[in-house]
């Protein structure tokens, strides 16, 4: 028996759907994606095997919905997992996104996950772009969901394009992670990017731009608020008016550098 079948034999014995079930046990074990409490959002969810898992995870308090063009059949209910709706559908049909959007509400979601990849072909860059393409659509998704510091872990497979998907990853949460799960099978070339603490600021670095010093911070910087967002500026103090740019983001505040 390989290491692999390992997994597959775990999840009938475990009672779950699938040995992917393993692989977000294990991506959570490393990223810490889904907390009790936790509103969560799978896409490409069938069979279920991640709901099964995300549901653990969230305890009776939080909320879980899984999507697919499959029919995901029911998650059976316990009193110390989360409810599990499920909802089919395609995610390129507008009409399924805000589908989405109205089961999230105005809390919004703390994770996003995506273990949606392409049927393969055995042509490499095919199936490289495609898988691409298919985590650019889960990414929008979480992007359009996700709250504050919100998480996101979507399915790739290595190749050319990864780069340039990891950098607008990058752009939109406070770090990004590649994580290689121990469940995935050998010969696969697939790995997760993690995206941690979804960024929600109407700022980014290197911005330049005025502000108002309002108060002063407990570490003695000036406080700025911008659009609701809290900015501290070393060196400002409160009732002046400054030019800063912005040196760091985080979900919640962001630094800035006086340059007037």
């Amino acid at each position: 028996m390989s290491g692999k079948d390992h997994w597959y034999n775990k999840a009938k014995q475990e009672g779950y759907r699938a040995r992917s079930a393993y692989k977000l046990k294990q991506l959570h074990e490393v990223a810490g994606l889904v907390q009790p409490d936790d509103v969560v959002v799978d896409l490409g969810a069938a069979p279920g095997g991640w709901l099964q898992v995300a549901a653990e995870l969230a305890g009776p308090d939080g909320r879980v919905l899984g999507v697919d063009r499959q029919r995901i059949d029911p998650i059976e209910e316990t009193d110390d997992r989360a409810p599990v709706e499920t909802l089919r559908g395609d995610l390129t049909d507008e009409d399924v996104r805000e589908a989405v959007r109205e089961w999230v509400g105005g809390r919004r979601a703390d994770v996003v996950l995506s273990d949606m990849a392409p049927n393969v072909t055995g042509e490499y860059e095919l199936d490289h772009a495609r898988s691409v393409h298919l985590a650019r659509v889960a990414a929008e998704v979480g992007l359009d969901v996700l709250g504050a510091g919100g998480d996101l872990a979507v399915k790739v497979f290595d190749g050319p394009d990864l780069d340039a998907f990891r950098a607008d990853l990058e752009a939109e949460f406070d770090y990004v992670r590649s994580v290689r799960p121990d469940a995935t099978r050998d010969s696969s070339s697939e790995q997760y990017l993690v995206g941690k603490g979804r960024l929600t600021a109407p700022v980014r670095k290197g911005e330049k731009l005025e502000v108002t010093i309002e108060s002063e911070g407990s570490e003695g910087d000036g406080v700025a608020s911008v659009d609701g967002f809290t900015l501290f500026v070393p060196g400002a103090a409160p009732g002046e008016s400054v030019t800063v740019r912005v040196t760091g983001v985080k979900p919640r505040f962001g630094f800035a550098e006086r340059v007037d």
